[in-house]
């Protein structure tokens, strides 16, 4: 085999994906653990995919609990436990109707049987992970938007670069669920070699 040949056959890592995470109606207004400004993201994730957008694949990432254990309560703390959201075959686990882009390569389900916050503890429903799935693709780079920036998007872009991709999370592509926590997740963020983009609105 030539040198031709194994360049050939190795897989590129130049592909740019986005990760849409967790746009889900329980986590919009209304929802069992709505965030304010969940509508407004799903609208302006619609607008960004409406057109031609860039991105090599784009993949989402969902809440989907069917017994999560004690990440539920009737007597949340809302740090390591919340009331029941996201329950497999109820429509808050559905993706938000103001998201009207559907087109999603991939779906990745997290959360059945424990808590899970960050996309790459997902698997398709094929079982693949991803990390795994994305590299398979030749992605090297990814966007990460979606709800909650203090939650769940600060989780998925942290391991995003520890599993070694390039890393930006669009902030004003995100709700939070505490304003005033941003500055924190931000900086801690950055810390970690992630890039970020735009503000948070609200």
């Amino acid at each position: 085999m030539t040198h031709a040949d194994i360049n050939a056959a190795a897989p590129t890592t130049s592909g740019r994906a986005l990760i849409v995470v967790d746009v889900q109606r329980d986590f919009c207004e209304g929802g069992a653990l709505g965030v304010s400004g969940g509508h407004a993201v799903a609208e302006s994730v619609s607008r960004l995919l409406a057109d031609q957008h860039g991105y090599a694949t784009v993949v989402a990432t969902r809440d989907h609990h069917i017994d999560p254990g004690d990440h539920f309560s009737t007597e949340p703390d809302f740090v390591d436990s919340w009331p029941p959201h996201c329950v497999a075959g109820t429509p808050g686990v559905e993706f938000d109707d103001q998201l009207t882009f559907r087109d999603f390569a991939a779906i990745f389900d997290k959360g059945e049987y424990s808590a899970a916050y960050s996309g790459f503890e997902g698997t398709e429903p094929g079982g693949a992970r991803l990390a795994d799935w994305l590299r398979a693709q030749g992605i090297g780079e990814v966007e990460i938007c979606g709800i909650a920036t203090d939650h769940c998007v600060r989780a998925t872009a942290l391991d995003a670069a520890r599993e070694g991709f390039a890393t930006t999370v669009l902030l004003d592509l995100t709700a939070a669920v505490a304003a005033d926590r941003v500055q924190q997740v931000s900086d801690e963020l950055a810390g970690a070699g992630v890039s970020l983009r735009g503000v948070v609105a609200g």
